[in-house]
């Protein structure tokens, strides 16, 4: 069958195609099942009359079958149509005549339906508790609850803790119930920074199965109350001093007051809008915070000794927080006293990342990353986190002499990159200890240079993968002077590899495997082409043949073989990117 042939079952393949949809929407594991299930009927040229008849091809088992029965019995209603009789089970099937190599297509031996017992969670587990929580929202309601929220509302109905662990030599606690849920496609997750968590439609089924069988639904709090979408809730905490700590204030121009209506209820990282948010920040007094200094967890001297270096900060008179960071090697916060300010004001944690970051190199790591691509990756990513002050801290550790002098070149000119393209301040030191004394001051300087001044939040809500960036550089270029800052978690999961990426980002990366594609080469490749699909239709619209093969060879120098400097491309490379994207 051709693709230009029509689809034998329209009606069915169009329900298929809409659960495919809804589950790439919802990010659900089912979209793969789902898909497979539309390519094989869209394939098949037989037209079924009913949809018990679809478990014969890949894809589709009784769970699918049974949804599109009911889909079909609610569209005969609908229409005034007679219902087709559900055919009896034959060996023998409709497909047996069919190209047994079509892999789509092939036949498969009819199973023993077999009855699934519905899945209700134990009483007052954590995955029961997190349903009954979901299930005081609207079911169609359009925005989630955030984990803090869920969090709230769930720990009365479980009889373990959503925060700490119930055995102190063990990491699970009651949330790790979410994995399972989202595992089932019960529950449902969206939106960047700020994660949302909703009820699928089995879902929905799942917590009415509970409050049927329990006597906890009508006992069940309120889902918690968000100032974003309803102002007068900000207004009266502004207005109500008791509830928050003295020393911790709002910003209160008055040509702010209005803007907190304006704050965007939903964060979701894949808006397309680029429309920088109109909002009014968060400020916390000088008083209400203490700087401190993050490390990450790996930073270790030795296998066998890994606390070296916060043992040594803390004889310096620094605590370290010690947790595994997204991006970076040590970067500092400031941390409130009132542990609940930030988020009763559209923040989350207690936590905001201040503008300074550290990567710590020692001379071997620095030359491995240079090998496999990390240094770039890792710079590339530095840059995207919208951090002000990066440092790049580089032990020059004793080396091999003849194995350095391979690399000393590379390592040179990666250090003078890291300084005059990117911007990064470069600190040498001799050793680790040099590092920890370095941080030592580094933290001193800081606390002096913060907690004496008001900080300002950007609320976590505003935020979206698309506008953080471009909001950061209005902000600065409007008011160099006060700098505006987020929370650690909204920051993390913007430095998340897997969070926050976007087909920019992964496309960038993809010019990058080329060897020679630099960072600042591919970002004016992707000025030229803005998405893959782009590039490669270039590269088919230079035709075939010999001619066709020259063009394809000189396309990317013909375009920016004349620019100046690092982002100027040669011959030989445009060579070889024609390999890689254009077939040659």
């Amino acid at each position: 069958m051709s693709s230009q042939d029509p689809c034998a079952n329209p009606l069915l393949l169009g329900w298929v195609k809409e659960w495919v949809d809804v589950a790439r929407e919802r990010n659900s594991k089912g979209v793969t099942t789902y898909n497979n299930a539309y390519k094989a009927l869209k394939a098949c040229p037989i037209k079924f009359q009913h949809p018990s008849q679809l478990q014969q091809l890949k894809g589709f088992g009784p769970k699918i079958c049974d949804r599109l029965t009911e889909k079909l019995k609610q569209h005969c209603e609908e229409n005034s149509l007679p219902m087709p009789k559900r055919p009896k089970q034959s060996r023998n099937d409709a497909l047996a005549g069919l190209n047994d190599e079509d892999d789509d297509l092939q036949a498969r031996p009819a199973k023993k339906p077999r009855k699934a017992k519905p899945y209700v969670p134990t009483l007052r587990s954590g995955a029961y508790a997190l349903v009954l929580a979901l299930a005081t929202l609207d079911e169609d309601a359009a925005v989630g609850m955030t984990k803090a929220q869920l969090i709230e509302a769930a720990q009365p109905h479980c009889d373990s803790s959503f925060m700490a662990p119930s055995d102190p030599t063990k990491f699970y606690t009651a949330w790790n119930s979410m994995k399972t849920l989202l595992d089932k496609d019960f529950v449902y997750e969206k939106g960047r920074p700020l994660r949302r968590y909703a009820l699928s439609d089995e879902g929905w089924e799942v917590a009415k199965r509970i409050q049927q069988t329990t006597d906890a639904g009508p006992s069940r709090p309120a889902p918690p109350q968000r100032p974003e979408l309803i102002p007068q809730a900000v207004e009266e905490v502004l207005a109500r001093p008791a509830v928050r700590s003295p020393s911790v204030e709002v910003e209160s121009q008055p040509q702010q007051q209005s803007s907190y209506a304006n704050v965007v209820a939903d964060g979701d990282g894949t808006s397309a809008s680029a429309a920088l948010p109109n909002f009014g920040p968060i400020r916390l007094a000088p008083g209400s915070f203490t700087v401190h200094l993050v490390l990450d967890v790996r930073e270790i001297r030795a296998k066998t000794d890994r606390d070296y270096m916060q043992q040594e900060l803390s004889k310096k008179g620094v605590e370290p927080i010690m947790r595994s960071l997204e991006l970076g090697d040590a970067l500092w916060v400031a941390k409130c006293h009132d542990p609940n300010f930030l988020p009763r004001l559209g923040s989350e944690g207690d936590e905001i990342v201040l503008d300074w970051i550290v990567e710590r190199k020692r001379l071997d790591d620095l030359i491995f990353s240079i090998k496999d691509g990390r240094f770039h990756e890792q710079k590339f990513r530095l840059k995207r986190s919208g951090v002000k002050n990066v440092v790049y801290i580089v032990e020059e550790m004793c080396m091999d002499a003849t194995h350095f002098q391979k690399w000393e070149e590379a390592v040179d000119s990666a250090m003078a990159s890291t300084q005059v393209v990117n911007g990064y301040f470069l600190k040498k030191t001799q050793k680790m200890d040099d590092t920890i004394r370095y941080l030592t001051r580094m933290t001193m300087l800081l606390k002096k240079q913060y907690e004496s001044k008001s900080l300002f939040v950007i609320p976590t809500q505003v935020l979206t993968a698309q506008n953080y960036l471009p909001l950061l550089d209005h902000l600065r270029e409007k008011d160099p002077v006060a700098g505006h800052y987020i929370s650690y978690p909204a920051f993390a999961s913007m430095a998340s590899k897997s969070d926050s990426i976007t087909l920019r980002d992964l496309y960038l990366k993809m010019l990058m495997c080329t060897k020679q594609v630099t960072g600042e080469k591919a970002l004016e490749m992707q000025k030229r082409w803005k998405t893959p699909h782009d590039f490669v239709k270039a590269y088919e619209n230079c035709g075939a043949g010999e001619d066709g093969k020259k063009k394809k060879r000189e396309l990317v120098f013909g375009q920016m073989g004349n620019l100046v400097g690092r982002r100027k491309i040669a011959k030989t490379l445009s060579h070889k990117i024609a390999e890689v994207w254009g077939d040659v």
